[in-house]
């Protein structure tokens, strides 16, 4: 199995931390030199683990951030 390269290009902001110190971040990251996606995962202290996540495009995010604004008008 090939490795998986990653840069962080943004990091957006964090939506929570665990006791464990793993943090539920939004990035804007490059996976594997591609062009860089919205992406929503745990990363251990310093990003030197993951866990699983999404990614998103930007048409995908503005979805998202439209069906998340209905919620909250609720």
């Amino acid at each position: 199995m090939s490795e998986v390269k990653f840069e962080i290009q943004e990091e957006l902001g964090t939506l929570s931390e665990s006791a464990k110190g793993w943090t539920k971040e939004v990035n804007l990251i490059s996976w594997n030199g591609a062009a860089p996606k919205y992406d929503i995962r745990d990363w251990a202290p310093n990003h030197e683990k993951m866990g699983k996540g999404i990614t998103l495009t930007a048409e995908e995010a503005e979805a998202l951030y439209k069906i998340l604004a209905k919620i909250v008008e609720e």
